[in-house]
């Protein structure tokens, strides 16, 4: 029989869902023990300082209480401590989209880390890093999104080709773009449904990709709006279902 133990852990709380009359089931993205859904108990009390801090956006160091020797096992795990690393929260909730965005960032996250348990530092870096982008204000939000999305997506390992040939390899720019040949591809290997977008709009979503942020700050609305049409397209097809969150944010 297993027993009981005690681990801790940082994440970033995805969302959360209520449990009786007080309490709340906290879904985290955590460092090393990926995602982990854990009951926090009388959190939903007015006066409850631990529930504040378990708001989703918030980065905190959390303790849980385990029946087991993993915090994957027979029944959910307690968070019995929590201390705040950074309340980025509130700067995202005060703006809309800032909140949409983020909306959208943690629903990808969660997508992309679909097996409890199971540590994916990666996603959970990147997505430290696109929340701490978010809250300081300096890019558009619809651009720290598409940046997200992209390199969640190279994370995953659908990384789209905004360049070269996804399928031969022929260096580019290339004109015609697929989201099921995985990105820009040539005359020659041209498959029904591609389309042909701006040279700018490639430019951009290059850019965000590699983190090039002098570039992508300098795109007109009229690209940023085309490359996050294509960015939609791309994750849709990859996660095979959209993002309920994603229609809410406003492109460019």
């Amino acid at each position: 029989m297993g027993g009981m133990s005690l681990f801790r852990d940082d994440g970033i709380v995805l969302r959360t869902q209520k449990l009786g009359e007080a309490d709340r089931i906290i879904t985290l993205l955590t460092r090393g023990n990926g995602r982990v859904r854990a009951v926090a108990r009388g959190v939903r009390r007015t006066k409850s300082k631990f529930g504040a801090r378990l708001e989703p956006f918030s980065h905190v160091d959390v303790q849980f209480f385990s029946r087991g020797s993993t915090l994957v096992g027979r029944g959910l795990p307690l968070c019995t401590q929590t201390e705040s690393i950074a309340p980025y929260g509130r700067s995202i909730v005060s703006d809309y989209d800032r909140y949409t965005a983020g909306t959208a960032m943690l629903e990808t996250a969660e997508r992309f880390t679909d097996h409890e348990g199971e540590a994916n530092v990666q996603q959970y870096l990147l997505l430290v890093g696109g929340l701490r982008t978010l809250a300081a204000g300096q890019h558009a939000p619809s651009l720290v999104l598409d940046a997200f999305l992209l390199r969640s997506l190279a994370v995953g390992g659908y990384a789209p080709s905004f360049v070269d040939c996804a399928r031969c390899g022929l260096p580019g720019p290339n004109r015609f773009f697929s989201v099921a040949a995985g990105g820009a591809i040539c005359v020659d290997c041209r498959v029904p449904g591609s389309v042909v977008p701006s040279p700018e709009a490639l430019l951009l979503l290059g850019a965000l990709l590699t983190g090039d942020w002098a570039t992508a700050d300098a795109a007109e609305r009229r690209h940023v709006r085309e490359g996050s049409g294509l960015v939609s397209a791309y994750l849709h097809w990859h996660l095979e279902r959209g993002l309920r969150s994603l229609r809410f944010v406003q492109k460019g």
